[in-house]
C-alpha cells in the first residue's frame, strides 16, 4: 500500500465535483459530483454510453473535462497520477493482444512510475512484479505472451499490474466482461482485501447480481450521478429507472430490459 507522510489523508479517496466532459457537441459527462472514501469498493452502474468509461478516461488524463475538479487523496488529479496514486484496469477492447509482451512484462508496467528514467527494473521490482502474479494465481504464465491467454486470465494479470503498482485508488472498467467465473470469484475477492488494507477502488459492471456481495456503495450514472448510496438501495427497480428507462412500477427485483442482453 502507498505510504503517505502524515498517514492517510483526511481528504476523500476520490472526489469529483462539476465534471463535465464532451466530444465535440457530444456531452459524455455533466455536472458529475461524486466522493469515495477509503476502504470502500464502488460499483458504477448504467447503461453503454451512460459516461462510465468516459469518467474513469477523465480521472486517468485521457479526456480533458471543460469544466469541474477531480482530485485524488486530496491532490490534483494530474499530481496523483504523477506519483502513482491510481491504477488502471481498462476494458478488454482498449488493448493490442497482439503486441509482443509477456505476463511478467504487462505486470511490470505496474513499477515504472517507481523506477528511473531508464526503467531498470530492481530486485524491489521484480518481487513485487513476482508477488503480484502469485496473488492472482497467474505466476506459472509468466513468460506466456498476453494474448495468448484466455479472458478472465488477462483480466487477472492487469489486475496484478495494479497490485504491483502498489496504487492507493484502483479503476476498473468492466473487470468481469468475458470472465469465467473462476475468475471473477478471485478478482472479488482480490478487491475485497485491497480495499480492507486500505485502498479504495472504482469498478464499473453490467453484472448486477455481483454488486451486494463486490460492493460497499454504488453509483448510478446516466451523463451525471442520478443515485450514490448502498447497492441495495441502488438496485431497487425504482431508483434503476433512473438510469435505464426500466418501469419504475414493474415487481421489485425485475431487471430492466436494458440489461438482459
Amino acid at each position: 500500500m502507498t505510504t503517505f507522510p502524515l498517514g492517510r489523508p483526511a481528504a476523500p479517496a476520490l472526489d469529483i465535483s462539476g465534471l463535465r466532459v464532451s466530444y465535440r457537441a457530444l456531452t459524455a459527462l455533466e455536472d458529475v459530483d461524486l466522493s469515495i472514501g477509503w476502504n470502500r469498493v464502488c460499483g458504477l452502474i448504467g447503461t453503454n454510453g451512460s459516461g462510465k468509461s468516459t469518467l474513469f478516461k477523465a480521472i486517468m488524463g485521457l479526456a480533458k473535462p471543460q469544466a469541474g475538479t477531480i482530485r485524488v487523496a486530496g491532490l490534483p488529479a494530474a499530481k496523483a497520477r504523477r506519483q502513482s496514486l491510481i491504477a488502471y484496469v481498462p476494458q478488454s477492447e482498449e488493448v493490442d493482444w497482439t503486441f509482443p509482451l509477456s505476463v511478467r512484462d504487462v505486470v511490470m508496467m505496474g513499477r515504472y512510475g517507481s523506477q528511473n528514467w531508464l526503467r531498470s527494473p530492481r530486485r524491489a521490482d521484480h518481487a513485487a512484479v513476482a508477488e503480484a502474479l502469485e496473488r492472482v494465481g497467474m505466476a506459472a504464465f509468466s513468460d506466456r505472451q498476453i494474448g495468448q491467454l484466455s479472458g478472465g486470465q488477462r483480466k487477472r494479470v492487469f489486475v496484478a499490474r495494479a497490485i504491483a503498482q502498489n496504487a492507493s485508488v484502483l479503476l476498473l472498467d468492466e473487470p468481469f466482461t468475458g470472465v469465467d467465473k473462476t475468475s471473477e470469484a478471485m478478482i472479488v475477492d482480490l478487491l475485497r482485501d485491497l480495499a480492507a488494507a486500505g485502498r479504495s477502488i472504482l469498478v464499473s459492471t453490467h453484472d448486477l447480481s455481483s454488486l451486494p456481495a463486490l460492493c460497499d456503495e454504488a453509483a448510478l450514472i446516466n451523463r451525471r450521478i442520478m443515485l450514490h448510496g448502498t447497492p441495495q438501495e441502488v438496485l431497487r427497480p425504482e431508483n434503476l429507472a433512473l438510469a435505464f428507462g426500466a418501469n419504475p412500477l414493474a415487481p421489485r427485483g425485475t431487471i430492466p430490459a436494458a440489461l438482459a442482453s
